[in-house]
């Protein structure tokens, strides 16, 4: 079966572009476009796609506030989705990543990059552009938070922690512990419960505010 993707940004070219890209690949489908962030937001919460690719400067609503109506803390069943932009000010990718998203990419990133981040998405892993990435860690790594698990986490707990705060896939995460993939997605999801965590990026964001990992 085919990934289901929304794309929302309000230049048609991007769109179309992006549709070209996605339609080309045998396991993704564009299932809609949006050109608009209330657009979005409505057609996203209709079809629930697998990914919404989610741009950030958009008439109506702006992407990082569709981004939190979709995919944000109070949000019951959130949808995965991923900001792509042009922009790649740190303030942007904070509060993307904050609202929700589960990944952040720009434009000019590529084809494959864009593939990656979408199937990625879609398997509840996240992605963020090589271009940020240590700019990113650097801002959340800054003021010390001591915001405690729910219950301690175990030794090959925080190691899954840290190769999760580090981008690590599941896969490469089973490789480089030597354990099986089913063994990761444990750990996992038992981090998740401990840090009240709702998917691996806000995992990341605890490992770098808390000091964790560095």
């Amino acid at each position: 079966m085919s990934l289901r993707v929304l794309v929302a940004d309000d230049q048609a070219m991007v769109r179309t572009g992006f549709r070209l890209i996605l339609n080309g690949e045998p396991d993704i489908k564009v299932v809609g476009e949006a050109a608009d962030g209330r657009q979005a937001v409505t057609l996203a919460r209709h079809l629930r796609p697998d990914v919404t690719l989610m741009d950030i400067k958009m008439p109506m609503v702006d992407g990082i506030q569709a981004t939190r109506l979709l995919a944000g803390p109070d949000v019951p069943n959130p949808l995965r989705v991923v900001v792509v932009t042009t922009f790649d000010l740190d303030e942007n990718v904070h509060a993307a990543l904050r609202a929700g998203a589960c990944g952040f990419l720009l434009k000019d990133a590529g084809p494959a990059l864009l593939i990656e981040a979408v199937r990625a998405a879609a398997n509840g892993e996240s992605l963020v552009s090589p271009a940020v990435t240590t700019r990113l860690l650097a801002h959340f790594a800054g003021p010390r938070s001591e915001r405690k698990p729910l219950e301690p986490l175990t030794e090959r707990e925080f190691d899954v922690v840290r190769l999760v705060a580090r981008g690590r896939t599941n896969a490469e995460i089973a490789e480089e512990l030597v354990i099986s993939l089913s063994t990761v997605k444990t750990h996992l999801g038992a981090v998740q419960r401990k840090l009240a965590a709702r998917n691996r990026t806000e995992v990341a964001i605890w490992a770098w505010e808390t000091g964790a990992v560095r």
